[in-house]
């Protein structure tokens, strides 16, 4: 889509971010992004991804996961893909299926390295942690957490592996 098109659905989801859509709302911004939505080729991968995003962020988890799902289906690539696959695990993990959302992410831990690496992180550990294996999860969030720390990034880099490598 062009330029114009990304700045307008920026600035819905930059007024959603600042609450201009509280829950009492929500059905407003849902059809603010189908207004947007309706804009772009009926075969665009980035419609059902906006339509999933809008209904995950007003709390319909379930009705998010099949437009996630129909978006990678058509071909979503790239930072947009990466997001997808973040958001839809969480869907998952939200609809009591958190190991399809640890089957989705792990492969993200190889993915070339972006901004979107800590959330991948993140989410896994819910999952996982969802699953009762809070010691992998654990690590993950402690091994995203030591590169931004000021100091003791060693020995939280260390501690993170040691959770599920005791030789470590």
């Amino acid at each position: 889509m062009n330029q114009d098109w990304e700045d307008r659905v920026a600035a819905a989801w930059a007024a959603f971010a600042r609450d201009e859509y509280p829950p009492e709302r929500a059905a407003e911004f849902r059809a603010l992004i189908d207004e947007l939505v309706a804009e772009l080729p009926d075969d665009s991968p980035l419609a059902p991804f906006e339509r999933a995003c809008a209904f995950d962020s007003t709390g319909h988890s379930d009705r998010a996961v099949p437009l996630y799902r129909e978006a990678l289906a058509r071909g979503l690539d790239g930072y947009r893909a990466r997001r997808t696959r973040i958001q839809l695990a969480s869907s998952l993990r939200n609809m009591g299926q958190p190991e399809e959302g640890v089957k989705l992410l792990t492969p993200e831990l190889d993915a070339p390295s972006d901004e979107l690496d800590d959330a991948v992180r993140a989410c896994l550990a819910l999952c996982l942690s969802s699953l009762g294996r809070d010691r992998e999860g654990l690590s993950l969030v402690l091994g995203a957490l030591a590169p931004h720390l000021p100091r003791y990034q060693r020995s939280m880099a260390n501690y993170a592996r040691a959770l599920v490598d005791p030789e470590a």
